[in-house]
């Protein structure tokens, strides 16, 4: 009986420390103020997203630079995962401009030295700033707008497709919910207590426009079947490209694989008018 208690006592320690400090847990924030962005990637300017609640984010617009490559007159909103900041994507952005996209790369709340703490509903007031600086740029043809998420990103860009569409998302490396991934790390801690929901297969059955999903199959982090879990709601599903032998973030999750695939969606997105 003693050790049943204490068994049960155990559980009951971890389930209120778990429900304490999820939010730790799900986001890891570098907060410290990245440099200047022109001093990291030519051409690039530093911009301010104010949100809704009253917030002001840093955040880089990196320009094309090849206008007859594949992501001419496309710009990304790029929507990083749960870590870092927004120089940490430095080299995701100048790929994309080197194949000719524009990118706005954001930080959340809490991240990069922007002010706030990151919640699932900051996070989606965070995307809707992002976007509404976007549509407010002269240098931006709002009907070519790509999503591009990474891991926990893939969570606010559907949120954000679901009410503002755009002609096409890629999605890398998903879950299926928060619930589903916490699972996977934390079996001992009750899900059903979780803040945040993120139910990305939920959200992208419910989007129709072109998705590409992009995973490695020896991700550890976030399960391959979750990722093609996802890749399989996808009402208008563009190709779903499995990256054999990689991680969540081995360095080609953040380059010419996933680039190459957000090319061939926009060419898709171009061809179809």
């Amino acid at each position: 009986m003693r050790i049943v208690l204490v068994v049960v006592l155990v559980a009951v320690l971890v389930g209120v420390a778990g429900w304490a400090m999820q939010r730790r847990l799900i986001y890891l924030p570098d907060t410290s103020g990245p440099p200047a962005a022109a001093t990291v990637l030519p051409g690039a300017e530093d911009v301010l997203l104010t949100t809704s609640d009253g917030l002001e984010l840093g955040a880089w617009f990196v320009p094309g630079r090849a206008p007859d490559g594949p992501g001419a007159g496309f710009t990304v909103l790029l929507a990083p995962g749960n870590g870092g900041n927004r120089l940490g994507r430095a080299d995701t952005a100048a790929e994309l401009a080197a194949a000719g996209f524009s990118t706005l790369l954001i930080d959340y709340r809490g991240y990069g030295g922007n002010p706030g703490s990151p919640t699932e509903e900051g996070l989606a007031a965070d995307a809707h700033a992002a976007l509404d600086h976007l549509r407010s740029r002269a240098d931006v043809d709002s009907t070519r707008l790509l999503y591009f998420g990474e891991s926990l990103g893939c969570a606010v860009v559907a949120a954000l497709a679901v009410g503002d569409p755009p002609a096409g998302m890629l999605l890398r490396s998903p879950f299926t919910d928060l619930a589903a991934v916490a699972r996977h790390h934390y079996p001992f801690v009750p899900t059903s207590l979780l803040h945040d929901e993120f139910p990305v297969t939920e959200l992208v059955a419910r989007i129709d426009v072109p998705v590409t999903v992009v995973y490695g199959t020896s991700d550890t982090i976030v399960p391959p079947s979750q990722s093609a879990e996802v890749a399989s709601a996808a009402v208008n599903p563009a190709e779903r490209l499995e990256l054999p032998g990689l991680g969540h973030n081995d360095p080609p999750m953040f380059g010419t694989p996933v680039v190459e695939a957000l090319s061939r969606l926009a060419e898709s997105v171009r061809g179809s008018g």
